[in-house]
């Protein structure tokens, strides 16, 4: 299979990259290859429980259309924004993911919203690339390290690591803690199918147990462009509010060896806050440091 060229017009120097015969020019190629205007179908299933007397929990699906794009590049970093269109008048900003080539630092998920800085060394992350995972308000989620695999005609990326919850379980369920991912980005010529294989654990003082498995799939079709032309409009406005909120995270996160996030501050929870401040600053002359004293203020009160 050959890979889609998309997003080359962004950077020269992507566009050198690709020109190269080494396998990080494939990689490139395989991380761009999930840019464009994508109908998405969500679908996942519990499939195992240890226990007998597990209830099996419904079957979760659900449909969209995406905008995926690459918003930020350097040669070893890659940051891909995802944009929900739930309507011409109604853009969310989704998940957000970022590249990075022989990444040494990832967050370790350990639970209730708290990471620990985990070191690797560079034999550890030779050739590999992390893919760093963050919310819908740029806090972090997790992180996962692997090497693209190109072979058989075929282009996919695979790890496996610990992670919070995702909405669709922690706004309904609390009977399990930490959920570890086995995520299989999977590269096609109509877009790309991002498939996880996921186990739902009890994590206490006595250790990790196994509550249910479930299957994911969720697949990505590329659509028509002019179905995600409200989503370009939206962040054309919001881009540079958004490019703060990134940049204070990444100073906020930088010395840390650990990091906690409270759920809640005096009936507030940070996402909430961080869109009110977006809308706020499109009332006026957009200011960039105001913008970024009034993001860190708000980040930090959230820390533990």
């Amino acid at each position: 299979m050959r890979l889609p060229v998309l997003c080359i017009a962004l950077s020269i120097t992507a566009q050198g990259l690709m020109a190269q015969s080494s396998p990080k020019a494939e990689d490139v190629a395989a991380i761009k290859g999930q840019c464009g205007c994508h109908d998405v179908n969500f679908l996942y299933a519990e499939t195992f429980a240890p226990e007998k007397s597990y209830a099996f929990k419904d079957r979760y699906t659900a449909k969209g259309t995406e905008l995926v794009f690459v918003e930020e590049e350097s040669p070893t970093k890659i940051v891909i924004q995802h944009l929900l269109v739930v309507s011409d008048s109604m853009i969310v900003k989704h998940w957000r993911e970022d590249w990075l080539f022989q990444n040494t630092n990832v967050l370790k998920f350990d639970q209730n919203a708290s990471w620990k800085l985990q070191k690797l060394t560079p034999a550890q992350v030779k050739g590999q690339w992390t893919q760093k995972v963050f919310e819908v308000d740029d806090s972090p989620r997790y992180d996962g390290t692997a090497t693209w695999i190109h072979a058989d005609g075929r282009h996919y990326w695979e790890s496996t690591v610990d992670a919070p919850l995702p909405r669709r379980e922690y706004t309904k369920r609390t009977d399990y803690n930490v959920m570890r991912r086995t995520n299989h980005h999977e590269i096609r010529p109509d877009g790309y199918v991002h498939e996880q294989d996921n186990d739902k654990v009890i994590r206490s003082e006595a250790g990790d147990q196994l509550l249910a498995s479930e299957k994911g799939i969720n697949t990505y079709k590329r659509t028509d462009e002019k179905k995600c032309q409200a989503a370009k409009d939206w962040w054309a406005k919001n881009r540079a509010y958004w490019a703060d909120v990134r940049a204070v995270w990444n100073e906020v996160l930088a010395n840390r060896e650990a990091v906690g996030i409270k759920g809640q501050v005096k009936g507030q929870v940070m996402g909430r806050e961080i869109d009110e401040l977006a809308a706020t600053a499109q009332k006026g002359p957009y200011n960039s440091a105001t913008s970024r004293q009034l993001i860190k203020q708000t980040i930090e009160k959230y820390l533990k």
